[in-house]
This record gives structure tokens, C-alpha cells and sequence, in this order.
């Protein structure tokens, strides 16, 4: 019996479950690790009293509190206000319905939701409307809940209501002269900021699967094209892009026709996340194995029904980590809109420190703004390993 052999059938130690034993094992197993150890826990120490003493004590929050309305909705006008708490309602009842129906990612991202709501409702800046409408919205949350379970065909219902929320959504935001018109350019903070991530990364998504099987295509014309542009977009800068579509795109248009700039920044950062999201589908096609393609020929498909029944869903099931990681990185690219002169949330933020009466309030609106992007961004990332782990491709 050879050595290797002998240490396999050895008895281990048993190993031990304690927090004593887990520090010990892990960070004080030896004399430099405890060394380590010892420095983090004091760099961890001097920061987090710090941060909590500034927090407590030092912090001036009122650069937040009476601005809190700009940092939500821009300029948008009081008196529609009421628009934007419809829609807050319209997607409650939709986390509502879905959590009740498929419980799970749906149920915690509808808890963080009714959360977040029912803190603001306690927050003393937050006018008297304003708590009706958000303690309105958990109402109608919950009632969701209840009673999606109940409806006929729960789920094709959920569905088509997620599917038209976003058009019902705009149309409210807007008015299109059915309801008061609402310009574009008096959108701003998390508003604006939420409408050019959406519009980006749902617009994205078809046009990059088009443009992955352009690149794929044995046509050279069509497939010469895609190469262009995907490269051509993929080596240009996002705010290079946003310049251009606001900036020189309208000197090509005809004389009478013109695209305001929010219009113009959502057309820039669709077609630059099209690119980034076209070479992560064409990353799935070519994972697919050539049995795959073969399988479908043999059962007697066409190249179209086999690319969009069999090949197409296993290649974009293999890259949701990838697109969930480019949405995510365009939701926060959306601040360079700030550069080209639109106000989402930093664009506000970098506006109210400028104030004379909020001098010195630098860290306190930047430390805002931050968490707004830290508690979306994250949800979103918590939702993709959620549908991977659903979905069978791993666990992260």
C-alpha cells in the first residue's frame, strides 16, 4: 500500500462546528494569518467607528431631506405628481400578484420593496400626500398577494401586466396630450434615471440578438455590417456616444424634425449596449455544441425554428450572468448623461452641493446617492443568481 493510499484511509480528526474552533481553523490557523487578522479587525474598527460616529454626529442630512423631492422626480410638476404614485401603485400590485404567485426572488424583492415604502412613510420630510400614496401602495401590494392566487390564469395574467407596465408607465410619465403634457426635459433624478436604464436594456436585448446572428451569418454583407458596427460602438467611449446622439445626430435630421435630449440619450444607450450584448449572445451560440444543431436537422426542423427553439434558449440561459452583468453596468453608466447636461440622480446631486446653503454637504449627498445605486444594483444581481440557481446553470 503506497503512501498516498495510507493518508487517504488515515483517520481525520474530526473536524469541529464551533465559533471557536471557525475562528481558530480559519483565522488563526498560523502565526501570519493571525497577524492579518489582527491588522483588518483594527483597520475594521477605525473605519467603522469612523463612519458611525460621522454618521451620528457629524452628518448635516439636510441637503437630502429638503431636496428629496428633486433627487425622486427632477422638475416634474406637483401638480402631476399624482402620475408617478399611480405608477409606484401600478408595479406594486404587479411585485404583489407575482409574489403571491411564484413566491421566492418575487417575494423577497416585493418584502424589500414594501420595506423601503413603509420607511419612508415614517420619515418625517415626507409630506402628509405623499405617506397616503405610499402607504396606499403597501396596501395595494399586499392585497396583490392575496388575491393573484385566486385569478384565473394567474401567471399569463402577471405576465402581460409586466409586459405593458413599461408603455402604461411612460404614457403616465408623459401624458402624449391625452393626459397634461409632462416635457422631457423637466424629468430628472431617479426617474430619469430609471426610464434610460429600462428603455437601454430592454431595447438592447433584441437588437443585440440580431446583431449576434448578423455575426454569425454566412451572408457577407449581413455579417460584414454587424462586425462594423459591434466593433465600431464596442471601441467608442459610452459618453463619445451620448455626445453624438445628442450633440451631431440632429444636424443630419430634416429641416423641421428634431429629437429632444432624453430621447436622443435613450437611442445612444440602447445601440451602444446592443453591441456589448450582441458579442455576450454570440458568446452562448458558440458554447452550444454542434449535436445540438444536429438533433434539431434530424428531427426535422429548419434552421429558424432550430435557432429560436433549440439553439437560441440554451445560448441565452448559458449568458444570463453576462447580461445581467452589462445591464447592470449600463444602469450605473447612465450618470455620464450628467456630462451631456441631463439631470438624473447625480446630475441633481452635483446641482443641490453647488447650493450656497448646503456648503460643506459634499459627502453626505454623494453617500445618498450612492445607496440608491448600491440597493438597485444589487437587486438586481441577487434576481440573476436567483434565475441561475432556478435555471440550473450554477450557483454563485
Amino acid at each position: 500500500m503506497n503512501t498516498d493510499v495510507k493518508a487517504e484511509l488515515a483517520p481525520t480528526s474530526p473536524k469541529t462546528h464551533s465559533i471557536g474552533g471557525w475562528l481558530k481553523n480559519n483565522l488563526f490557523n498560523t502565526w501570519y494569518n493571525s497577524i492579518l487578522t489582527l491588522l483588518c479587525l483594527m483597520v475594521i474598527y477605525y473605519v467603522a467607528t469612523g463612519v458611525t460616529t460621522w454618521l451620528l454626529t457629524g452628518a448635516e442630512w439636510a441637503i437630502v431631506t429638503d431636496n428629496f423631492k428633486l433627487f425622486m422626480v427632477g422638475q416634474y410638476p406637483i401638480e402631476q405628481l399624482y402620475r408617478i404614485w399611480l405608477c409606484l401603485l401600478f408595479v406594486a400590485i404587479l411585485f404583489g400578484v407575482s409574489a403571491g404567485i411564484w413566491k421566492g426572488t418575487f417575494l423577497h424583492l416585493a418584502s424589500v420593496l414594501t420595506l423601503i415604502m413603509f420607511l419612508h412613510t415614517l420619515a418625517p420630510f415626507i409630506s402628509g400626500t405623499s405617506k397616503l400614496w405610499l402607504a396606499g401602495s403597501i396596501a395595494a401590494l399586499v392585497v396583490g398577494y392575496f388575491v393573484g392566487q385566486k385569478l384565473p390564469k394567474p401567471k399569463m395574467i402577471t405576465l402581460i401586466g409586466w409586459f405593458i407596465s413599461f408603455p402604461i408607465i411612460i404614457f403616465l410619465v408623459n401624458g402624449f396630450s391625452l393626459l397634461p403634457k409632462v416635457a422631457t426635459n423637466v424629468w430628472g433624478g431617479l426617474l430619469l434615471t430609471l426610464v434610460l436604464s429600462i428603455v437601454a436594456i430592454v431595447g438592447s436585448v433584441p437588437i443585440g440578438i440580431l446583431l449576434a446572428l448578423g455575426r454569425t451569418s454566412k451572408l457577407p454583407l449581413i455579417k460584414g455590417f454587424c462586425v462594423i458596427y459591434i466593433e465600431t460602438i464596442r471601441g467608442v467611449p459610452l459618453i463619445t456616444i451620448f455626445f453624438m446622439s445628442i450633440f451631431m445626430f440632429p444636424l443630419f435630421l430634416p429641416e423641421g424634425i428634431s429629437i429632444n435630449n432624453v430621447i436622443s440619450a435613450m437611442i445612444g444607450a440602447t445601440l451602444f449596449t446592443a453591441a456589448y450584448m450582441a458579442e455576450n449572445v454570440r458568446g452562448g451560440l458558440q458554447s452550444i455544441p454542434n449535436g445540438q444543431r444536429e438533433a434539431a436537422k434530424a428531427l426535422g426542423l429548419n434552421p429558424i425554428k432550430s435557432m429560436f427553439f433549440i439553439i437560441m434558449p440554451q445560448a441565452l440561459r448559458a449568458v444570463i450572468p453576462a447580461i445581467v452583468g452589462q445591464s447592470i453596468s449600463m444602469f450605473k453608466d447612465t450618470s455620464l448623461v450628467t456630462i451631456v447636461g441631463l439631470m438624473d440622480l447625480l446630475g441633481i446631486a452635483q446641482s443641490v452641493k453647488s447650493n450656497p446653503d448646503y456648503l460643506g454637504s459634499i459627502m453626505e449627498v454623494y453617500l445618498f446617492v450612492a445607496i440608491v445605486y448600491w440597493v438597485i444594483a444589487f437587486s438586481m444581481s441577487y434576481s440573476s443568481r436567483r434565475l441561475e440557481k432556478s435555471l440550473g446553470v450554477g450557483e454563485r
